[in-house]
C-alpha cells in the first residue's frame, strides 16, 4: 500500500462525516422556508440547537459506518465510476432507512424531541450530491498527480511471450501503471521492456516492492512454473491478475449443485430474469420517449436540410432490413446519408471494401454519400430515428448491433451467439475503440456483454456513448 493511496483513502471518511453533518443544517434551513411539496405547506416544528446537533452527529456517524460496511472506503484507485456511484446511492438509501429506524426505536427512551422526517429526507439528497462531487474531485486530483509524476505509479510486471501492442497501449494509457519488467522463460527481442529471467529474481524484486502487480497475458511456462509464480505473488502480497477470455466471462454465470456427493457446476446460457426484462423494457420506453421529445428540433433541422438536398419528404428517412433476435427480420430506420440507389451501387463497390474482416463493408470517400453525410454522421444524428425501433420493440437501447441478412449469412457459428438478443442503438464496441475494432473483436465484446449484462453495465455504456459521440472518438 502506497502512502498516497492510504492518504486518499483516509481523507474521504472525515470529509464525508463533515459533509453529512452540515447537510443536516442545510436541510434544516431549507425546511424552515419550504417543504418542497407543491400546494402543501406542512407546519415546521423547530427543535433546540443542542438536540439538533446531536441528531446531526449521530446521523453522520451512522453514515460513515454504513459506507464502511459497504466497502466504499476501500483503497482502490482503479474503479468503475458508474459502479461506485450505484454503490453510493445504495449506501445512502440504506443509511436513510437505518437512521430513521434507529430514531424510531430510541424515541422516548434516549430522546424526547422528534426530528422532522423531511429534514432527514432532504439531508439524504444534499449529502449524496456533495459526496459525489467530493469523490469526483479527489479521484481526479489523484489521477492528475499520478499522470504528472507527482505520485508513484503502481509497478506492474507482465507475463508475456508475444508482442501485444494493444494491451501495452491500454496499460500505458491507464495513467496509474508503470511497466517495470516482463517475465518469461526466455527473452523476446520484439518486446522493448526490461527482461526478468528467473523465479529468484522475481522473488527478490517482489520482496523489495519493486513489483506490486503481476498481469498474466501469455507465456511458455508450464503449470508447475506458473503455480510457483502465483505462490510468490501470494507470499509477497502482490496482486495477481490475468487477461480473461470469453470462457472466463462465461464462468461468471454459474450455479453449483450436487450429484449425490459430487459437486457439479452448470454454466448457464441465459440468466436474464423476468423482472430484469421488465425493468429493462420500461427503461427503454421512457428513455426512447424522452430522447424523441428532446431531440425533436434536430428532426426538424435534418428534415429541412434533407429537403434542400433535393430529397422528397418520403426519402428523408432510410430504412432497410436487418436481422434481429432469433434471426427475425425487421425494418430499421435512419436519417438518409446516402443516395437513394446506394444499396444497388454497393455490389459494384464491394471490390473496394477496405475492411478485411468480413462480413462488414466500408470504404473511404464513398461515392454514395450525400452532402449531409459529414454533418449527420459526425455526431451520429443519423441514428436518432432508431428510438422509434425501440418503442415498437424490435430494438433495445443497449444490446449487440444488428447486421444485414447477407452479412449474417457469413457469420461463423460462435458469432451467431449475438442473435440471441434484440439488437442495439448503442453497444459495447461503440464505447470501446469503436470503428477501430475488427468484426471479431466486436463479437467478443458482444459476447462479454451477453454473459455479464446488468442494469449497471447498461447505464455505464449509455453514459460512455454520450461521451464518445461528443468527443467524436473513433471517427
Amino acid at each position: 500500500m502506497k502512502r498516497h493511496e492510504l492518504f486518499f483513502w483516509i481523507i474521504k471518511l472525515p470529509i464525508e462525516f463533515i459533509i453529512v453533518f452540515f447537510s443536516f443544517y442545510i436541510a434544516h434551513d431549507i425546511r424552515q422556508v419550504t417543504d418542497l411539496i407543491p400546494w402543501v405547506q406542512i407546519p415546521f416544528k423547530d427543535i433546540p440547537e443542542f438536540n439538533f446537533q446531536m441528531f446531526a452527529l449521530f446521523g453522520a456517524f451512522i453514515f460513515v459506518l454504513v459506507y464502511s460496511y459497504m466497502e466504499l472506503y476501500k483503497i482502490q484507485v482503479k474503479h468503475s465510476r458508474v459502479k461506485q456511484l450505484a454503490n453510493m446511492i445504495e449506501g445512502s438509501l440504506l443509511w436513510f432507512l437505518l437512521y430513521i429506524w434507529c430514531l424510531y426505536l430510541s424515541l422516548w427512551f434516549v430522546y424526547h424531541t422528534e426530528l422532522p422526517r423531511l429534514i432527514i429526507f432532504f439531508t439524504l439528497f444534499i449529502s449524496l450530491f456533495f459526496i459525489i462531487i467530493e469523490r469526483l474531485l479527489i479521484d481526479q486530483i489523484q489521477l492528475t498527480l499520478l499522470e504528472n509524476g507527482k505520485l508513484e505509479k503502481t509497478k506492474i510486471a507482465l507475463i508475456i511471450n508475444i508482442e501485444n501492442e494493444e494491451i501495452l497501449e491500454a496499460i500505458n494509457n491507464s495513467r496509474i501503471y508503470e511497466i517495470v519488467w516482463y517475465y518469461n522463460d526466455k527473452q523476446i527481442p520484439e518486446i522493448k521492456l526490461n527482461y526478468l529471467w528467473n523465479h529468484k529474481e522475481f522473488a527478490k524484486k517482489a520482496l523489495k516492492k519493486w513489483i506490486e502487480e503481476v498481469l498474466y497475458i501469455s507465456s511458455w511456462f508450464d503449470n508447475e512454473a506458473m503455480d510457483e509464480i502465483f505462490e510468490y505473488a501470494r507470499i509477497y502480497w502482490i496482486a495477481y491478475k490475468y487477461i480473461a477470455n470469453s470462457f472466463d466471462f462465461t464462468k461468471n454465470n454459474t450455479e453449483t449443485t450436487f450429484l449425490n456427493k459430487i459437486p457439479v457446476v452448470e454454466i448457464r446460457s441465459i440468466w436474464l430474469k423476468p423482472w430484469w426484462r421488465v425493468i429493462k423494457r420500461i427503461f427503454d420506453i421512457f428513455f426512447a420517449l424522452f430522447a424523441l421529445i428532446i431531440l425533436s428540433p434536430v428532426y426538424l433541422v435534418v428534415a429541412i436540410l434533407e429537403l434542400k438536398d433535393n430529397f422528397s419528404i418520403k426519402t428523408i428517412f432510410y430504412w432497410n432490413t436487418r436481422v434481429g433476435k432469433w434471426w427475425i427480420l425487421f425494418i430499421m430506420y435512419k436519417f438518409r446519408s446516402m443516395k437513394i440507389n446506394a444499396d444497388k451501387e454497393k455490389a459494384e463497390l464491394m471490390k473496394k471494401n477496405e475492411r478485411k474482416d468480413w462480413p462488414l463493408f466500408k470504404i473511404e470517400n464513398d461515392p454514395r454519400i450525400t452532402r449531409l453525410w459529414e454533418f449527420i454522421r459526425k455526431y451520429d444524428i443519423d441514428e436518432i430515428p432508431q428510438f422509434w425501433n425501440v418503442l415498437i420493440w424490435n430494438m433495445s437501447l443497449i444490446w449487440p448491433r444488428p447486421h444485414l441478412p447477407e452479412e449474417v449469412a457469413l457469420y461463423r457459428d460462435y458469432q451467431k451467439r449475438v442473435l440471441t438478443l434484440k439488437p442495439w442503438i448503442t453497444w459495447m464496441a461503440q464505447t470501446h475503440w469503436r470503428h477501430k475494432n475488427s468484426f471479431d473483436e466486436e463479437v467478443k465484446l458482444d459476447i462479454f456483454y451477453i454473459e455479464n449484462r446488468s442494469f449497471l453495465l447498461d447505464l455505464k455504456i449509455l453514459l460512455k456513448t454520450i461521451k464518445v459521440i461528443l468527443k467524436r472518438e473513433g471517427r
